[in-house]
């Protein structure tokens, strides 16, 4: 049968099956996990693990306290739990009606509701509540992925590679391989989206097949002032009491198909969806997450991790900072430039303090002290074996050459990279002349973002840059950058870069012009911009383009630089992979890459300080004690006059005698995982996942189940303000909850 077909896309699912039954066989037949390795789960810590869903039947989840067969989360023949999990953009949702609603983080559908904000109708201060299915709102920009199918492709990936191509070589070959094998499966299924993800770098390769929906719309979300309670001061941090959840759903074409927006659209229909279980969880409950985790780094060498600890993350922690400040300088006194800039200074702040909390991490907890252990231990074992050692003898050394050289031109590249991502008018003109060089090449062999299949959002990704950009504030980021780097006694400073310094660092008149006069800020030009050749881009004589092309060379060396290094690595850490399966008897999960993945674990509360326990569940109460009445601690007034008289209706926690808000428990997250579900042991939804601990931020780089934990929304207290609250028992119906 051929996916094409209409009818097979709206009522089966054979050929996706089919699709997704060859990693499972190989997977039963070899041995072998997803990513090639086998994982001896009675080794494991329980809670440890992004785990890929292949892997779920290995793990014994009941002895935790899973309460459902495990292929009712998982089962690549029939409708399961997965299938109600969605991907937001870069995080994670949950489908909890028939008709497409999705439950996601206030966070995340923040952008949407930020961009759809004016000073008229102010959405992100007041909240947003569609009176009908014609009143959601597009959310331009957003996007979500269906995991349908995924199969093992690490063969026909490095066949495209041989010994004697250069690092950079490698590099572009198995990005352009990876390219084939995604272009071949969506012509095979039509209306979807594959993707080659890496799962062990350098070694394995997956390409998954995702249903895509173009056409999302906001339906709820509570003010800021919930949505973001406690702000950048409790970001990161424990208690917390957030109400950080939205709800936005998604369209298809009148026959199921996926569509761009279009009032003829009508409401997605799941496989499945994801029940709510109103009656919540408490201390000691089991919880599992689905979701789409972004990044983690804990196969990285101690190289790697001196690398960020003494050059990466300090820079980050200092230019974010001073960026945020300048922002919210800007926005002080008009509450249109501030919605301008409110996006972009979550983003900025959310990543400051992660940053900041992993640097603390890095220098309190003795993660690369261990990792140089493991390593000193490995080389040990290579020694002891002529023909280890001939194969891997100078391997780790050849790892840590490469990040010695990474650390030499490091603040180089840093700031140079800072030019073109700080600067919104230097990014619009950036992203302009590098589509009009790369869109002369075959499909194949532009960067990703310019391929056919990308370009449309590409465009969409424009406009909404444009739309935030406020060129006051954007002139003295420029000015402040530019004094930044000629300030720097930089050894490896492109002379491209010196040129541009000499003409505009310090000088007004100079960078006043390049404001005025450029045409990049009016949303045809810009548009127009993109059907243009490099040539014609030039003969524009544009301030703003013109500065992009002369220092294009500069970041053309860098992107060369970084191919290399990419391939060099590979190559590297595919070698590393195999020798530390011999070394170690168990093996390892591999890092999370914004694939599907479970993780599992149970409310609990932790000790981060000498003598402090911090239980595992806020209220009410402590909100309302928490409120000053001064940002970020300020809360509606519908919510305080609800406490006031005591209006909780069935969203009561038994013991606390409270509405419950947010919980704490030891599952293993990073980025991405914000909107993941979490499930109690019958797969039901009982919160919403949106941070972790300050303590856990250097989760991406090592584990500890002391001080791990992730918070999330519960979900009595997303039911609480959205139908008690806010009135929307139409949202309450919809979901099958009894509010009465």
């Amino acid at each position: 049968m051929n996916c094409s077909d209409s009818s097979a896309r709206r009522t089966g699912r054979s050929c996706i099956q089919r699709f997704r039954c060859v990693a499972v066989t190989l997977a039963a037949c070899t041995g072998l996990m997803l990513a090639g390795m086998i994982i001896p789960v009675n080794e494991m810590k329980a809670e440890e693990g992004m785990f890929p869903v292949s892997e779920i039947g290995r793990l014994n989840l009941q002895q935790h306290g899973l309460k459902m067969q495990a292929d009712q989360i998982f089962n690549a023949d029939q409708t399961c739990l997965v299938d109600g999990i969605c991907r937001v953009n870069g995080c994670t949702g949950s489908f909890v009606s028939p008709d497409g609603l999705i439950i996601t983080n206030h966070h995340c559908a923040f952008r949407a509701i930020q961009s759809l904000s004016t000073r008229e109708r102010d959405y992100l201060n007041d909240g947003f509540q569609a009176s009908s299915r014609t009143a959601e709102l597009h959310a331009k920009g957003y996007t979500v992925r269906i995991t349908e199918a995924y199969r093992d492709v690490s063969a026909q990936v490095l066949d495209a590679v041989n010994d004697g191509m250069s690092f950079a070589e490698r590099t572009r070959a198995i990005d352009r391989r990876r390219k084939e094998l995604e272009q071949a499966s969506e012509k095979e299924h039509p209306h979807m989206r594959a993707e080659v993800a890496e799962m062990f770098t350098g070694k394995t390769w997956v390409l998954f097949l995702y249903t895509y929906l173009k056409d999302v719309r906001l339906v709820f979300a509570p003010p800021v002032s919930v949505g973001a309670f406690g702000g950048e001061v409790d970001n990161w941090e424990w208690p917390r009491h957030t109400g950080d959840f939205s709800f936005m759903r998604a369209y298809t074409a009148p026959d199921g198909s996926s569509a761009d927006y279009s009032p003829d659209n009508i409401p997605y229909r799941p496989k499945t969806f994801i029940p709510v279980e109103p009656a919540g969880v408490k201390e000691g409950d089991y919880v599992m997450l689905l979701g789409y985790p972004g990044r983690t780094v804990r196969h990285r060498t101690s190289d790697f991790l001196i690398f960020e600890q003494q050059i990466r993350l300090p820079f980050v922690v200092e230019t974010y900072g001073w960026e945020i400040r300048m922002l919210e300088e800007a926005g002080r006194q008009d509450r249109s430039v501030e919605l301008k800039h409110s996006s972009r200074i979550k983003s900025l702040a959310n990543v400051e303090k992660r940053s900041r909390g992993q640097l603390q991490g890095l220098r309190r907890a003795p993660i690369i002290q261990n990792r140089v252990l493991e390593e000193q231990q490995l080389q040990k074992f290579i020694e002891a074996e002529p023909g280890r050692r001939e194969k891997y003898g100078t391997l780790l050394s050849d790892i840590s050459a490469v990040y010695r050289e990474i650390s030499r031109t490091a603040s180089s590249e840093l700031n140079l990279g800072q030019l073109r991502s700080a600067c919104q008018l230097l990014s619009l003109a950036w992203t302009v002349y590098d589509a009009s060089v790369e869109r002369q090449k075959p499909d194949l062999e532009r960067e990703t973002a310019y391929m056919d299949r990308n370009f449309d959002q590409t465009r969409q990704q424009l406009q909404l840059t444009l739309q935030d950009l406020h060129a006051p504030a954007d002139l003295l980021i420029l000015s402040a950058i530019l004094q930044r780097l000629n300030a720097t006694d930089d050894t490896d400073r492109a002379v491209e870069l010196t040129s541009v310094l000499n003409d505009l660092a310090g000088n007004d008149a100079s960078l006043q012009k390049l404001y005025s006069s450029t045409q990049l800020t009016n949303a045809d030009f810009l548009t127009s911009c993109l059907q243009k050749t490099p040539d014609q881009l030039a003969a524009l004589g544009d301030p703003a383009i013109n500065v992009i092309i002369r220092l294009y060379p500069a970041w053309m060396r860098l992107r060369e630089t970084d191919k290399k290094r990419d391939g060099q690595l590979g190559v590297l850490y595919g070698r590393l992979t195999d020798i530390k399966k011999e070394f170690q008897t168990a093996a390892f999960v591999p890092d999370a890459n914004a694939t599907l993945r479970l993780t599992y674990g149970h409310v609990k509360g932790y000790a981060p300080q000498d003598a402090v326990y911090k239980s595992p569940i806020t209220t009410l109460k402590g909100l309302i004690e928490k409120t000053t009445g001064t940002e970020p601690f300020v809360t509606p007034d519908r919510i305080l006059q609800m406490y006031k008289d005591q209006k909780f209706g069935r969203f009561v926690h038994p013991e606390l005698k409270q509405v419950p808000v947010a919980i704490l428990y030891n599952t293993d997250t990073t980025g991405g995982n914000s909107g993941s579900p979490v499930l109690n042991g019958h797969g039901k939804l009982v919160g919403l996942n949106f941070d972790r601990t300050f303590e856990a931020t250097i989760n991406d780089f090592g584990w500890d189940p002391e001080l791990s934990r992730s918070i999330g929304v519960d979900i009595r207290f997303v039911l609480w303000v959205t139908g008690e609250v806010y009135g929307a028992h139409d949202l309450l119906d919809e979901m099958g909850v009894d509010h009465r």
